[in-house]
């Protein structure tokens, strides 16, 4: 009976369900929330149908100061009803900025845990590396496709890496540097070896594939993570 295989865009298919639904459910949310929200605000007409209400229950309010006192309730009706129409747009720009930032929160939460699962697979997998060609003259190195111009110190440091690799060697931080400087490692200070990896790294550029490709072990070195094989020195 044959395993079951799982594709790749069986996995993609999945993934976009899954951000649909998440969109759905935060826009439902939003929505509920503001149309709660907007039912439970007081109506802007009310304090005007209340002074109207005054004016209709006290008719015998004839004074000029009664009169002017009724007049400025009803400008103070109209302000309120002025503001609290202000009011409800400022709440629903809220609403929709509130909208957009938690989408955009849900899909780039999504592009990160995407591209986590894909750096385990490629760590897992390791760099599938074709072909290493280090030009001495040039200072360029060949990656597969990929050209890369290097420092002097940089190019050193990979050519004697790769050199240890076809070897089978691992170098320590201490060693990288004897071979280099043409001293004993005893003479060497670890550090200055990880100084030489660190900047071979920077001068690769592409962090994930300068990891990768120049692989640290621990309490023994470091040591390049491709096969022998497809090293050259020209």
């Amino acid at each position: 009976m044959p395993a079951p295989t799982s594709f790749a865009t069986d996995t993609r298919l999945t993934g976009n369900r899954v951000v649909a639904i998440g969109i759905a459910a935060i826009v439902a949310i939003l929505t509920v929330a503001a149309i709660f929200l907007f039912l439970n605000l007081p109506s802007a007409n009310a304090f005007n149908a209340r002074v109207e209400q005054i004016f209709i229950e006290n008719d015998a309010l004839t004074g000029e100061a009664e009169i002017k006192l009724l007049e400025i309730l009803a400008q103070s009706g109209t302000a309120f009803s002025d503001t609290l129409t202000s009011y409800r747009v400022v709440i629903f720009v809220l609403m929709v900025f509130a909208t957009a930032l938690l989408v955009a929160a849900l899909v780039f939460l999504v592009i990160i845990i995407g591209q986590n699962r894909r750096m385990d697979e490629i760590e897992r997998a390791g760099l599938r590396v074709k072909s290493l060609v280090i030009n001495r003259n040039d200072r360029t190195v060949l990656l597969n496709d990929l050209e890369f111009s290097l420092t002097e110190a940089a190019l050193e440091t990979l050519a004697v890496l790769a050199e240890a690799r076809m070897d089978e060697d691992v170098l320590t931080g201490a060693e990288l540097e004897g071979v280099i400087s043409g001293r004993d490692a005893s003479d060497c200070e670890e550090a200055a070896g990880a100084t030489r990896i660190k900047r071979l790294r920077d001068s690769l550029g592409n962090q994930m594939m300068a990891e990768l490709l120049v692989k640290t072990i621990a309490r023994r070195g470091y040591m390049l993570s491709i096969d022998k094989d497809v090293i050259r020195m020209v």
